[in-house]
């Protein structure tokens, strides 16, 4: 029953905190889009009429989140674009609690946060399969959670990119909803370079990037459609 609990705990938590804030009084997503949406926060209304799916790309070396829309119509453009304002950690994927590592794959959204300490938050669902086979497989447990997007400029393992840009990004991710949102965290931009990291502490580095360069491609070039 210990283990269950713990593991509700763990995992379960896109289940019970959601609820567990509502319950308490704090602030709801309905309640935060409204403020956010009338700083101006979020896509405009033309963004409104053409995009249906979101995906991030966030680059650790270049300590940048990509927002990129994409259209029924095949149209795709980066829409935003949010530097880091802290990072923690080395290149390579996250292995295991307390390693302070980003994690590097290929994600979706869990949930929003509205009530969080970092202002505002956007958990990805790592470790998702794939990162779990390979605890598996390496004979690794205890593999880390509550990996955020989220706001302020200290992390340990998620990525913060302060409080003006996580509204927006918050924002972003409720209009377009959260089945409607790609992750993708990758070591550097394999779209400008082909190496990987070589990762002494696994053997399937290979595998994982090739993965990562693969979703990657659509999201061409960097220099188009971006707005501040």
């Amino acid at each position: 029953m210990a283990l269950s609990w713990v593991a509700f705990h763990r995992c379960g938590r896109s289940i019970w905190g959601p609820w567990l804030q509502t319950a308490t009084g704090g602030k709801t997503v309905t309640s935060v889009l409204k403020e956010t949406t009338a700083k101006g926060r979020g896509l405009s209304k033309d963004e409104w009429e053409w995009i249906e799916t979101i995906t991030l790309v966030a680059l650790k070396q270049e300590r940048i989140v990509e927002v990129w829309g994409r259209g029924g119509d095949r149209r795709l453009e980066r829409i935003r674009e949010f530097p880091f304002q802290g990072y923690s950690g080395r290149l390579g994927p996250k292995l295991r609690e307390g390693d302070g590592q980003i994690p590097e794959g290929i994600y979706r959204i869990e949930y929003l946060n509205p009530n969080s300490s970092y202002h505002l938050s956007v958990k990805i669902d790592y470790p998702n399969e794939f990162d779990r086979e390979k605890g598996r497989s390496d004979g690794r447990d205890h593999l880390g959670y509550d990996i955020f997007f989220h706001g302020k400029s200290v992390t340990i393992g998620c990525i913060p990119i302060g409080d003006d840009a996580i509204e927006e990004l918050f924002t972003i991710v409720a209009q377009a909803g959260i089945g409607n949102v790609e992750v993708i965290i990758a070591p550097w931009d394999f779209r400008e370079r082909e190496d990987a990291p070589a990762i002494d502490a696994i053997s399937w580095e290979e595998e994982l990037y090739r993965r990562i360069r693969a979703a990657m491609q659509p999201y061409a070039v960097r220099s188009e459609g971006a707005s501040d």
